[in-house]
């Protein structure tokens, strides 16, 4: 039996379009030297997904692939963990089913770990977002993939830096801040951290539903679990300091309801005044560079007036849950 150099782990559940033109990747990889196996990992029990992971272990037998499902859904961090602590990879490797890695992918990772040689070690590759050249402002927020740090779209560990860490902390639920908390970890326990810019991972924008950018605020709620866990790392990596603009047109708007209906127009109307500007100075901010089309505008101008109310709300809601001093 041969055990594996290498062992990629993907977390998924019910997105089985998305994981095919992923695995039909991994099954195009170029990987001299090494020999490398696939862990799926199903978020919950997930029939479809499972079809086609045993389609690919049987079309492809010398691909080495298994599909593995949590009882529950319990989160990507969770699905991450179970994958990696049932494989045998010295060297394990993350991306997400929406992802389409390079041809040369694991064999750049391989070659960085062969050369570094280091017992703990942890990569991380380059990330390619394709959006227009006038992108909505959803593509151009994921656009910001292609110059994050470390991102499980396309990194590495040995599987002594994971054991030595812990791996993924399953107490962050959704697909936000768990691989910032891993990068961290990383970084206390004075792992090295290398950029592989020959790890090549495309991650196509999909469709969002219209005013997806609302649904997105709730993930601040995880950024006070971050912040408590690191929060020096956190305020030279992640944000120096608070959306203080936010806050702002929030106190505003209640100023001006409080000026008008207490019989002071001027504070009222003064207020309210500040409040439109900041919120136009945010709406132009989402706009400019961006998609002209009608539908899109509307969208910015609806959404730029309800963002900031959620945003706040969702991190007075995490600070409150993990109780951190955290604005």
């Amino acid at each position: 039996m041969i055990t594996a150099s290498m062992s990629v782990v993907i977390p998924t559940f019910k997105r089985p379009k998305l994981l095919y033109k992923c695995l039909e990747a991994l099954c195009r990889q170029d990987y001299p030297g090494c020999f490398f196996e696939v862990a799926v990992v199903s978020d919950g029990p997930d029939p479809q997904t499972e079809a086609i992971v045993q389609f690919f272990a049987e079309e492809y037998t010398d691909f080495c692939i298994t599909f593995q499902s949590l009882p529950v859904q319990s989160g990507p961090a969770a699905a991450r963990n179970y994958g990696w602590r049932r494989t045998a990879g010295d060297l394990v490797v993350f991306t997400d089913d929406d992802c389409v890695p390079d041809a040369g992918w694991l064999a750049a990772y391989w070659r960085a770990y062969r050369f570094h040689d280091q017992k703990y070690i942890a990569f991380t590759g380059r990330v390619t977002v394709p959006v227009r050249d006038c992108p909505t402002d959803y593509e151009k927020n994921v656009a910001y993939l292609s110059s994050a740090e470390f991102i499980t779209a396309n990194c590495a560990c040995s599987r002594n830096a994971l054991e030595l860490t812990g791996g993924f902390d399953e107490a962050f639920p959704t697909a936000w801040r768990e691989d910032s908390d891993l990068q961290f970890k990383l970084l206390t326990s004075q792992v090295p951290i290398y950029h592989v810019s020959e790890a090549i991972v495309c991650h196509p924008v999909r469709k969002p539903l219209w005013g997806v950018s609302i649904a997105e605020q709730r993930k601040s709620m995880f950024n006070a679990l971050l912040f408590k866990k690191h929060p020096a790392l956190y305020r030279t990596r992640i944000a120096r300091g608070p959306v203080w603009n936010y806050y702002i047109i929030i106190l505003a708007s209640i100023a001006a309801a409080l000026g008008l209906a207490l019989g002071a127009p001027a504070v009222g109307g003064a207020a309210l005044l500040i409040w439109s500007c900041l919120i136009l100075l945010f709406v132009t901010k989402r706009l400019s560079g961006t998609d002209a089309s009608f539908s899109h505008r509307a969208e910015m101008m609806v959404t730029s007036i309800v963002i900031p109310y959620l945003s706040v709300y969702w991190t007075i809601r995490g600070a409150l849950r993990y109780k951190v001093f955290f604005l």
